[in-house]
């Protein structure tokens, strides 16, 4: 094991566990069983989703097996992980159709020939009763009550389904079968992760390797990149509206993305760019590598170059006048509905007529159009908005002090 092997397993994540371990694993210079699941809640991923699967072709480079395992059984139950009441469970058709998607997603990151792409319905559905009961016994009732989410449930007397307690130990089986030596997760999964490595220890297994990663935010720069808050970077989306969303996101925020989302740039390489912009280089120069990188990726080179000449285009041909107005709004909250901001911006003459106007198609934000009607827009941030082709307006959005805890 080379120290530069190392640095590249830890880049990004949040915890290895043990990390000892893992050095111990390495050494013996074998390749390493790498396993992280998805389970096929939604059809399409974005780029939080690839966090993971830019880690797995990582440790794929340095020589390890990797297994994209997808959840198809435990999707039906729904991972309790993060959430404060019981998810409602997928269809079978539903698991079944959105998992057809992930394949060939997974593909433009990682090397297909050198993945193992598995199911976990290949062993669970198969699992009797009585083997069921006897996975259930090796966990108490009280352990699974440590867990935060479960902890939380109980205490504030919400529901909690007996099915949920089932996620976990069949996440943790999934690690039995496939003799797992390092599994891959957000670190919102930690309790599910380490459940993995009890389950080893009890079947005679070495225990497998914990690496959490973050979180990506989306491009609000604080809360997670999901489609339910709609701040997110679909990797199936256009090109042109994929290089657009990443040329938004704040300057802050775009080290982040290369340190998480980058396959080409080093972290050496990050941080020299970092003490450039500190020492006068434009940021921009840098966000626009990062665009074209990671378009490249999910379309081609071409398509990305397209998407930045075009992107150029629409900036030089006038498209957002250089002199729009500068407006800073001051909130009580951290957030401010899209339909405000357009009001107290001056784009529109009320909040009704700024939904009209997205419902139109009128809106867009830093040139990509808006869609949803109830997206909020989070304090500390800066962003162009335009209602129509004439009206714009540079707008920050900041949350008065006085209203912090």
């Amino acid at each position: 094991m080379t120290t530069d092997a190392l640095g590249i397993i830890q880049r990004g994540t949040t915890e290895i566990l043990v990390e000892d371990e893992l050095k111990k694993k390495l050494a013996l210079g074998k390749p390493l069983q790498i396993k992280a699941g998805f389970d096929p809640t939604a059809p399409d991923l974005h780029l939080g989703h690839t966090v993971l699967i830019n880690k797995m072709r990582q440790l794929q480079d340095l020589g390890h097996e990797v297994v994209f395992l997808i959840g198809d059984f435990t999707g039906l139950i729904g991972d309790p992980s993060g959430k404060s009441t019981t998810r409602p469970p997928l269809t079978v058709e539903e698991v079944a159709a959105n998992a057809k998607t992930y394949q060939q997603q997974f593909n433009k990151i990682l090397d297909s020939t050198k993945t193992q792409l598995r199911f976990n319905s290949e062993w669970l559905s198969k699992l009797s009763v009585t083997e069921l009961i006897k996975l259930a016994s090796t966990y108490t009732v009280a352990r699974m009550l440590e867990r935060d989410d479960f902890h939380k449930r109980y205490h504030n007397h919400q529901a909690i389904a007996i099915h949920e307690f089932l996620y976990p130990l069949l996440q943790g089986y999934d690690s039995v079968v496939l003799k797992t030596d390092i599994e891959l997760g957000g670190n919102d999964q930690k309790f599910n992760l380490l459940m993995g490595r009890e389950l080893q220890k009890h079947f005679q297994l070495s225990p497998q390797i914990v690496i959490m990663m973050p979180l990506l935010e989306g491009l609000d720069g604080v809360k997670k990149m999901s489609k339910s808050l709609n701040n997110y970077i679909g990797i199936n989306e256009p090109a042109g509206e994929m290089f657009g969303k990443i040329m938004s996101i704040s300057d802050k925020l775009m080290w982040r993305y290369f340190e998480l989302l980058s396959l080409k740039k080093s972290m050496a390489n990050i941080q020299q760019m970092q003490q450039e912009a500190e020492q006068g280089a434009n940021p921009r120069q840098f966000k626009v590598e990062l665009a074209l990188e990671i378009v490249a990726r999910f379309h081609d080179k071409t398509a990305a170059e397209t998407a930045y000449q075009e992107f150029e285009q629409r900036f030089k041909s006038g498209a957002i006048p250089t002199d729009i107005k500068t407006i800073t709004l001051t909130i009580d909250a951290d957030s401010l509905s899209i339909s405000n901001v357009l009001k107290q911006a001056g784009l529109a003459p009320s909040t009704s007529e700024a939904l009209r106007s997205i419902s139109a198609g009128a809106v867009k934000i830093d040139s990509v159009k808006i869609e949803d009607p109830k997206l909020t827009l989070q304090a500390n941030t800066t962003h162009i908005y335009q209602v129509g082709k004439r009206r714009f307006a540079k707008v920050t959005i900041l949350q008065n002090l006085a209203c912090k805890k």
